[in-house]
């Protein structure tokens, strides 16, 4: 069966905000935007190799100067610690603090068919316009596909932006889990700018933590090592797993 390495990185934030500046990576704008997710995409295949670490997800504590990277991959820390040591740059040593990796073995003989697992998943809910093939919030085209004419709003339909995001995920899980939605919720929303190509895109982040039940093992598996929707080399899609909530749970609710 396939190896795969739950990882964690120490990252110095106030260094990376420097190796950014000096490599170019902030926009030239007013704000002189960060966008951490691009950053560390180079900064991680520069130093193990393209894909190595990946899907990843920042967790950074507010105002905290030091943040965790999660990662999977398909190395545990001892080989990429010697693939670091062997290539990288001092400066990116400054930033990631290598000597600290960890790693957990998944065990991926756990997750069988039926198993009932809680996540927690940063997501970059998008979708290709047919119109135009731009990139656009899966909320707002929904709205703009359902009233051309502007008069009327998802919301007074009952189509909620926690809906639309559920629905955009379960078809992303395809069939390798079922999505419980009386379980899942928008935990956070907020509109980003990030940086793609030299450009600044802005669309949605959204955190939802939810429940699933693994529907097909190696489906199940092959999201997890390559993580779910678009962004995913730049820190979005990893599936965080966490134990189901009790009261969350089919028998609870009279299932």
């Amino acid at each position: 069966m396939t190896t795969l390495f739950l990882l964690r990185l120490p990252v110095n934030l106030a260094v990376l905000n420097r190796f950014a500046a000096q490599r170019g990576f902030l926009h030239d704008g007013h704000d002189r935007l960060l966008d951490e997710g691009l950053v560390l995409h180079h900064l991680l295949s520069e130093t193990f190799g393209k894909g190595a670490l990946q899907p990843f997800r920042l967790l950074p504590a507010p105002g905290a100067r030091q943040a965790s990277l999660y990662g999977y991959s398909s190395q545990g820390a001892a080989g990429l610690r010697e693939m670091a040591e062997l290539t990288s740059l001092p400066e990116a040593l400054d930033v990631l603090q290598v000597e600290n990796l960890q790693d957990k073995p998944m065990p991926l003989d756990k997750l069988t068919i039926g198993r009932r697992l809680g996540f927690d998943i940063l997501l970059r809910p998008v979708m290709r316009a047919r119109e135009d093939g731009a990139e656009r919030d899966a909320y707002q085209l929904e709205a703009e596909r359902t009233f051309p004419d502007q008069k009327g709003t998802l919301a007074a339909s009952g189509r909620t932006r926690t809906n639309v995001y559920l629905d955009w995920l379960q078809a992303r899980l395809g069939k390798a889990a079922q999505l419980e939605r009386e379980a899942s919720r928008l935990a956070r929303f907020q509109r980003r700018r990030v940086l793609r190509n030299g450009k600044l895109v802005e669309g949605p982040d959204a955190l939802i933590h939810g429940a699933l039940t693994i529907q097909e093992t190696e489906d199940f598996i092959h999201l997890l090592k390559h993580g779910v929707g678009r962004h995913r080399a730049y820190g979005y899609g990893m599936l965080l797993l966490r134990p189901p909530s009790a009261q969350d749970s089919p028998a609870a609710r009279g299932g």
